[in-house]
């Protein structure tokens, strides 16, 4: 019997916001990117709303451009091993980079957080699209595009060896007979490859998940291939449900051709819902946050998506500039979609630079029209689940308090969660230790 469908929901926990001047409202709290009993208070709400995870992003290249949550904000591993000590059921899920990391320490330290979490560990797979990262990590140069694919499929292929490094009864603790652990189910990785050698074993074991959930949000070509090939979900993001539907229909059948099951690739657009008592309350808490940005900072947080390149170079009021192929080596598919559309559209610079910096999603309306349009989006098949992000202060308050029992109430939404690991809780199979599977098909022929 095929497992029924459920929908999932996820929280960004970003600070003081993802845009330039959210900090700034009256109700924002302007350290909330470094407060962790405001990150303790999220997790918990979101916990309350039975969402299946949490999400902290990550960026390793800063300048006195970039918006204030990346200037001064938590590293993931170190506040999502501090959020597993006040929670229980919830998703810990976090970035880390596969360019500018080394595939022994990142093992062990999500294998740790899933540890420590009983299971409840995520991993989002980036490959840094800043070229400014490099100069951080000694490097002469930021690997280009697809570069830094091929380190990103190796870099996970090492971390998934070393996660099978202890059959999942290794460790016996027998304290009469003395045996700490069964040397037959310790296991030595030996990876020789393009950009890593790795010896191993890792000196922490399987978690009762298996191995931490993994997460990627590639759009470009290749990162579609790399989610369907080797990911558990998806974070995407898109402006209409056309669009959420053709992005959602092309990684499932990219999955399939790779041999998975498509229903094992999750697909989780990004939203951001502003909930009103009425439509025209909702529309002025998007104005309200929105007349915030100015357009110097809304020039600087396009330039961030092109290699921090500096807009102010260019007339505000004529066509957006021909740009070439800057920010093909960085955000390669959003650049290639600002470009395709300021072209398409004929917006002016003003225009494509507000539009980035303080975008009009859709979902914004009361709770029945945001859970309407969250129910249209998942049953046309548009998406598994949403990432919700907070586009006001209070904005995953609302959203757990007024949509989420809406959600519930017409059955597409759990009321209790159905397990304390993130793979329960998301459906998704505990991989099996690639050695006990071995022995136990020698076993059988």
């Amino acid at each position: 019997m095929a497992k029924k469908r459920q929908l999932k929901l996820g929280a960004l926990l970003h600070g003081v916001g993802g845009g330039t001047s959210m900090w700034r409202h009256p109700d924002a709290q302007p350290d909330a990117s470094v407060n962790f009993e405001i990150y303790k208070r999220w997790i918990q709400k979101a916990e309350e709303g039975k969402m299946d995870l949490i999400f902290i992003a990550d960026g390793l290249y800063i300048n006195e451009k970039s918006i204030p949550h990346f200037l001064n904000r938590f590293e993931p591993i170190t506040i999502l091993s501090a959020l597993a000590s006040v929670s229980k059921n919830i998703g810990l899920v976090g970035t880390l980079s596969t360019s500018y990391s080394e595939p022994f320490t990142v093992s062990r330290q999500f294998a740790s957080l899933d540890m420590i979490s009983g299971g409840r560990a995520g991993w989002n797979i980036v490959t840094s699209p800043l070229e400014g990262s490099a100069l951080n990590y000694s490097k002469k140069e930021h690997p280009e595009h697809d570069k830094r694919y091929r380190i990103a499929t190796e870099f996970l292929e090492v971390a998934r060896g070393l996660w099978d490094s202890w059959e999942d009864d290794a460790f016996v603790r027998n304290k009469e007979t003395g045996v700490f652990f069964d040397p037959e189910k310790m296991h030595t990785l030996n990876h020789e490859g393009e950009f890593f050698s790795v010896k191993g074993p890792l000196n922490i074991a399987r978690s009762k998940q298996g191995q931490p959930v993994i997460f990627q949000a590639g759009s470009s070509e290749v990162g579609k291939n790399y989610a369907s090939k080797e990911a558990d979900a998806v974070f995407t993001g898109h402006e209409t449900l056309a669009d959420a539907k053709a992005f959602y229909q092309d990684v499932k059948t990219r999955a399939a051709s790779f041999g998975r099951n498509p229903d094992d690739v999750l697909i989780f657009p990004g939203i951001s819902p502003i909930i009103g008592s009425t439509p025209e309350e909702a529309e002025r808490k998007y104005q309200e946050v929105a007349s915030l940005v100015t357009i110097e900072n809304a020039l600087n947080y396009l330039g961030r998506f092109f290699e921090h390149h500096d807009f102010s170079q260019y007339p505000l009021d004529e066509p957006f500039p021909d740009l070439g192929d800057l920010g093909k080596n960085s955000f390669q598919s959003g650049t290639d979609k600002i470009k395709k559309d300021a072209k398409e559209k004929g917006l002016t610079l003003r225009q494509v630079a507000l539009q980035s910096a303080t975008p009009r999603g859709n979902f914004i309306g009361t709770a029945e029209q945001v859970a309407d349009r969250i129910q249209e989006w998942y049953e046309e098949g548009g998406a598994d689940g949403f990432m919700i992000t907070a586009a006001v202060p209070k904005g995953l308050e609302e959203f757990v308090d007024q949509v989420v029992p809406i959600l519930q109430e017409r059955g597409i939404y759990r009321t209790e969660y159905e397990s304390d690991t993130l793979r329960g809780n998301l459906g998704l199979a505990v991989p099996e230790n690639r050695y006990a599977r071995a022995k136990a098909a020698a076993g059988r022929s």
